[in-house]
């Protein structure tokens, strides 16, 4: 039977997602959020024409020509304007933010005037209108500024919070739990027997679990055995999602699909045409999508990379985005491929002319951790593509 092409396998995972569910948080717990309402202005942003500079506010907005002089008549500060009007040959000392007082139509800057008193005498000419930011030259109350499906960063909760916001709609982040099989696991930090080995993985699928805006739930390390597998799957009901890892293959101890079934997983599908990672299963368990990954920590993290991440980003609500892939230049040659898409781990760098080059590492075994930790690329090489030579062009997707 023919493995299941990884874009048909993707487009599975990502089937029949509905809007998310909504919750309201306030500004100062949004950043990494995603909206599901679009937000408009509630305010106009400067709500008064404000200076841009220390100096005088002068009468009028013509030019302030050289040798013109003005009599100070009094002082606007940030939040503390000057309350009355400028006459002809009048002006009033004015500082960065302040509000423009009415009759004023330019700021003379400070290093462009001597002072004598209460008179001023222009040293350099200021064109007509200088240094005043108009009333809304930033945004004025009504315009949408920030989009349903947008991610809240530092500028745009910034924005947010100009805009006459203190909380916000978003999306409830979606809980991932993340259960580890194998009698031959032991939680980091412990060390292991002789035949076994540490759980790596479940920390580095929750941090790409984070990353991509839901909530891990550790459901720990199940043994082979049918009633422990059962018990921690149950513990994951009412996620959103459950990732297994390791134990989901054809042999006498890889009990997890069993286990699933058992509970009423309905099987999408089992093993795609993917390097590393060909053992992907999925499913659904009620409403909650089941990812069973492969055990090997590079399967685990890559095919994270391709299924988990799309996914959780899908049932935030966040646009779907293409993946973000660039082409460069091989620095060694390349075998041809074989009949998986391989996602090729490989380090980036430039070459003289500043152009982007690719180095594959010289292991591409999926149990090496430590070669995983060296890559800050990934080689997309289509199936069945034919060897290339150093120089040839590559498509590669940056790994963060």
């Amino acid at each position: 039977m023919a493995l299941l092409p990884v874009a048909d396998a993707l487009a599975q995972v990502l089937a029949d997602i509905g809007p998310p569910d909504e919750e309201v948080v306030p500004l100062e717990d949004a950043c990494g959020r995603v909206l599901t309402r679009d937000l408009a202005a509630r305010l106009t942003q400067p709500p008064f024409a404000a200076s841009a500079m220390d100096g005088y506010a002068v009468h009028g907005d013509g030019a302030a020509a050289i040798g013109t002089q003005w009599t100070v008549i009094g002082e606007s500060a940030a939040g503390r304007g000057f309350q009355g009007a400028v006459a002809p040959g009048q002006a009033v000392r004015i500082f960065t933010g302040a509000p423009v007082p009415a009759g004023a139509g330019t700021v003379v800057i400070q290093e462009n005037v001597s002072r004598a008193g209460e008179r001023i005498t222009a040293i350099d000419a200021t064109a007509a209108g200088a240094n005043i930011r108009a009333a809304g030259v930033d945004f004025t109350a009504g315009d949408v500024l920030l989009g349903r499906g947008r991610r809240l960063d530092a500028h745009t909760v910034t924005l947010a919070a100009a805009m006459g916001y203190g909380d916000v709609t978003v999306a409830r982040r979606p809980v991932v739990a993340i259960l580890a099989t194998g009698d031959e696991l032991v939680p980091p930090g412990v060390r292991p027997g002789p035949d076994q080995i540490v759980s790596s993985n479940p920390l580095g699928l929750a941090a790409l679990v984070a990353q991509a805006g839901g909530v891990a739930k550790p459901l720990g390390i199940a043994p082979d055995r049918l009633d422990e597998l059962a018990a921690r799957i149950g513990e994951a009901r009412g996620a959103d999602i459950l990732i297994t890892i390791g134990g989901a293959s054809v042999g006498d101890h890889d009990l997890v699909g069993a286990a699933l079934k058992a509970q009423g997983l309905d099987l999408a599908f089992w093993k795609i045409a993917l390097r590393p990672g060909k053992p992907l299963m999925f499913g659904r368990l009620g409403a909650m999508r089941v990812l069973g990954l492969p055990g090997n920590p590079v399967s685990a993290l890559v095919t994270g990379r391709v299924f988990l991440v799309p996914l959780i980003k899908a049932l935030l609500g966040a646009p779907a985005e293409a993946r973000v892939t660039e082409t460069a230049t091989l620095t060694a040659a390349l075998e041809a491929n074989g009949p998986r898409l391989h996602l090729m781990r490989a380090t980036l760098g430039r070459d003289t002319a500043g152009a982007l080059t690719v180095t594959p590492l010289a292991s591409q075994d999926s149990s090496l951790l430590s070669a995983l930790a060296k890559a800050d690329g990934l080689i997309w090489r289509a199936p069945d593509t034919p060897a290339l030579d150093a120089g040839a062009s590559v498509e590669i997707e940056r790994l963060d």
